[in-house]
Order: C-alpha cells, then structure tokens, then sequence
C-alpha cells in the first residue's frame, strides 16, 4: 500500500473526524487503531450544539439527531427536594441547536460511514509499537507492518502510545479518586428529557436519559470503601434517593470504574507529529465537553495540516493549532474541575455554598442562558490568537470569531447556507451584484484553484468582504484587494502579524 501523507493513530471520534477533515480537503490519510474492532460500548455521550456543528460540516451528522435524546432540563436535588430546574437546549440568539445524549459507539458509527464514503476504512488491529521521525517524513512500527507518512496525529487518547513516543510530557492531578459507571434500565420518576442529580452532603447521583426503552446511565463518586463492582453502591444510592428499589435495575448494558484526572500535554506538537483529543487533554466529564474539545481540535488541525500537506502553507502554520486549541482545552479543564469539586462538596464549606448558593443560582435564566451558552461551545473565539485581530473599520465580527449557519446565495443563484459549503472549501461572502474576480484570483493563487466558494449574503452590508476558514471561523474581513493578499500571505506563512 501507498504511503500515506498522514497517519492518524487511534479510530475514535477525534481521530475519525480528522481524518474526515483530510479526505474531504483530498489528503490521503490511513487511520490506525490497535482495537480488534469498534467499541461497542457507549463510554462518552452528549453532543452538544458545536460537536454537531463539527459533524454537520464534515457530512458525518446523518441520523445521529433523530435517534438521540434531546435534553431539555437538568434537575438537582438536595437532601431529596427538587432545588433547581436548569433549563438547557432553549433556543438563544447565539445556539439554535439543542444539546443530544447519545453513545459515543453512535458517533464513532457515522464518522466511519462518512469515512469510508470517501474511500478511507479504518485499519483495526494497528498496534503502534514505536515511530521516529526526521526533517522529512514519520516511520511507524506497527505489530505486522512498518508505515511511513509525512504527517502523524495522535488520536490514541489518555494513554496515547503516541505522545509518549514523541516525549511530550502529559503534566496534571487527580480530581477524584474513582467514579462508577453504570448503562441500566430502570424506571426513574424523572421525564426522559431530564438529566437529574441527587446530592447529598459528599455524596452524588447522576442519572442521565439514554437512546433506548427507559436505558439510563448512571454515575456517582465511589466511596473509600467500596469494592471494584459499581452495581451495589449505584442501586443503593437510586433506592435511596429516587425510590428504586434494586430489583427495579435490570438489563445493565456496560459498567465502568474510572479515575477523573485533569491533564494537559505540555506542547501539541513535536515536528512531525501532533496530539489531538484525550491525547492532549483530559479533564473531568462533567459539563459534557470532552467529545465535543476534541471534535473541535480534530476540525482546527484538519484544514491547516491539509494546507500544509498540499504545499499552500508554510509548516509553522501547525503552530497556529495549539496556539488556537490549547487555551479552549485549559479553561475546560479549568472549569470542569472546579464544577466537579463544587458539586461533589468535599468539605462542609464548600457543601453550604453549594447547597445554599450555588443551586439556587441554577433557576436564575440569567445563569442558565449564561451557562447554556458557555456549554454549547459556540461563543468560542479565535480572536487573541495568532491568526486573530482587527479590522480596518470598526464592527464586527473580527477575525478568529464564528460565523453562524446563514443563508447564502451561490454564484448561479442557488439557494445555499454558508455551513453546505464548508469544509471542503472556504467561503467568501460578499454583498449581491459585486463583481468577485480580483478576489477569487487571489484565493486561487495562494489557495487552489476552486478551493474558496463565493456566496451572497444579506449578513455582509457594505463594500466589505468576509472570508470565512473551513471550520467556520473569519480568516479576515475588509475592503481591498491588496488587504487580502497581505492577509493570506501571512496566514500561510506563518500565521504571525
């Protein structure tokens, strides 16, 4: 077989959609995984609105709606009464997608779907033993073969065999000791659109609505004592606070023991190779934000190692993905650990201001469009970064920040949304009856021939043009030609003012 110009190392939803991100931007890729086959289990689950965002540009979002739970509340109790109703997936000016529970396994099943639409099948046991690199390319030694590649991702999650190959170092702590898992069915007095939490003094319940007849997962912290089986202390904790009696649990699906740690490789690239997902950041899962950082690292890194890989870009423009994704994995991490030492209440303290300000806080709609909002991931911005800055007129929005779905007119005036078009191309969105080609010369000289499609749309006033990044973020906004070439030379140069 060919070499690939990338390996893409561990085949779950990071490293799927990577390699999605390449194929549609025609890299060739091979995605390596050490497992005999897909997961079956459910492990991960919550998409929320960017995640499906990311699988929506990609083509990989299919179905995954329509079989999923949609949450609409999640409700708290304290000491057995209801305390908070924390409305979420409520429409806002900034979301319009609600957020979904699913299994991971589903999400991993439509990504290779898509994957292998465009002729890329997951290589299954894939072991990587070792891999060296040099100025020009990667060599991988697998347990039956030896791959060469110009480029390698690791996807290989928080034991990743290739971070440690490439002695980046993985610095952090443990949040909490062990946590059990449980997917069970049960009749829970609790509406299927109802994420609910038992707390009481240091101890938690969650339960969390699954695609399926009454299947639900639970979760809450292990106690000192308890043994290696998560069973008993879920059905006793679910007796005592929900009213379910043991014999009301059956058919348990998957039960899981995990250790919460909060980590964060110290660079997400070495040369040649690169960390994306759980291989560069983990934390703890509440807040449902894992699947979805490491969707969004896959999207940032795909279309700038393809440009890189095709020869459009400098390979310093790699520089630009940490610079851009690091800082989202550390204030995740930031804010998970400080939800999950909230919620848990370790100490008296810190159970008073929980019980007594912090969940009360949560029926505020303030705080809950505040906090739904902050979730959803979709007010992230890559304004600071490298690729980031100002505009030579006022307004905005300014580069590195989203641009949302919105309604476009193609040249031959079809009727399209901006997100069709990405993220096989970029989009130039300009104002109806302007003349476009100075501009698309431009692109097609730094970017490809075809690679940017030009779209009308009421969203742009004035003279201005916006060119839009394929995972939906501004590259740069003006009104001279020769401001976008200065614009694109930088970007792909080396991404630096």
């Amino acid at each position: 077989m060919a070499s690939p110009t990338v390996a893409v190392v561990g085949a779950g939803p990071t490293g799927l959609a990577t390699a999605c991100g390449l194929r549609l931007a025609g890299v060739s890729v091979r995605v390596l995984d050490k497992a005999s086959g897909p997961a079956p289990t459910s492990r991960a689950l919550g998409l929320q609105p960017r995640g499906a965002e990311v699988l929506d540009r990609l083509g990989a979002l299919g179905d995954l709606p329509e079989h999923s739970v949609r949450i609409g509340q999640v409700l708290t109790y304290v000491d057995g009464n209801p305390l908070a109703r924390l409305r979420v997936g409520q429409p806002t000016r900034l979301v319009t997608r609600p957020g979904l529970l699913m299994s991971q396994a589903d999400v991993e099943r439509r990504l290779r779907e898509r994957l292998a639409a465009l002729g890329v099948d997951v290589e299954w046991g894939s072991e990587l033993l070792e891999t060296e690199q040099d100025d020009e390319r990667v060599r991988l030694r697998l347990t039956a073969a030896e791959v060469h590649a110009d480029w390698l991702v690791g996807c290989d999650g928080a034991h990743s065999r290739v971070r440690k190959a490439a002695r980046i170092d993985f610095p952090g702590v443990p949040v909490v000791e062990r946590f059990f898992l449980a997917d069970v069915t049960a009749k829970l007095p609790v509406g299927r659109d109802t994420v609910a939490v038992w707390l009481r003094g240091d101890r938690m319940l969650g339960a969390f609505p699954l695609p399926g007849h009454d299947l639900w997962r639970l979760m809450a912290p292990a106690p000192a004592d308890a043994g290696d089986d998560p069973l008993p202390v879920l059905r006793a904790l679910l007796a005592e606070e929900a009213g379910v009696p043991a014999s009301g649990v059956d058919d348990v699906r998957w039960t899981s023991t995990f250790r919460i740690h909060r980590r964060l490789a110290s660079t997400y690239r070495r040369g040649r190779i690169l960390l994306a997902g759980d291989a560069a950041h983990i934390h703890s899962p509440f807040g449902g934000q894992g699947m979805n950082t490491g969707l969004g690292d896959a999207e940032n890194l795909a279309w700038k190692l393809a440009l890189v890989a095709t020869g459009h870009a400098a390979n310093s423009l790699l520089d630009t993905y940490e610079a851009e994704r690091r800082p989202v994995a550390a204030e995740v991490l930031r804010s998970t650990s400080a939800m999950t030492g909230l919620l848990l209440g370790r100490t008296r303290p810190a159970r008073m201001l929980r019980d007594h300000a912090f969940v009360p806080l949560l029926d505020r709609p303030v705080v809950q469009r505040l906090l739904w909002e902050k979730s959803s991931q979709l007010n992230l911005t890559y304004r600071t970064g490298p690729l980031g800055g100002g505009v030579p007129y006022g307004g905005r929005p300014r580069p590195g920040d989203r641009i949302p779905d919105i309604a476009c007119t193609r040249s031959d005036g079809a009727a399209t949304r901006l997100y069709v078009e990405l993220p096989t191309r970029w989009g130039m969105l300009t104002t109806a009856g302007r003349a476009t080609g100075e501009w698309e010369a431009i692109t097609g000289r730094h970017l490809g021939a075809g690679s940017v499609a030009v779209l009308r749309a009421a969203s742009v006033h004035g003279r201005g043009i916006w060119l839009v990044r394929p995972d939906g973020h501004l590259a740069w906004r003006g009104t001279s030609p020769a401001g976008l070439d200065t614009a694109l030379t930088r970007i792909l140069s080396n991404g630096r003012q």
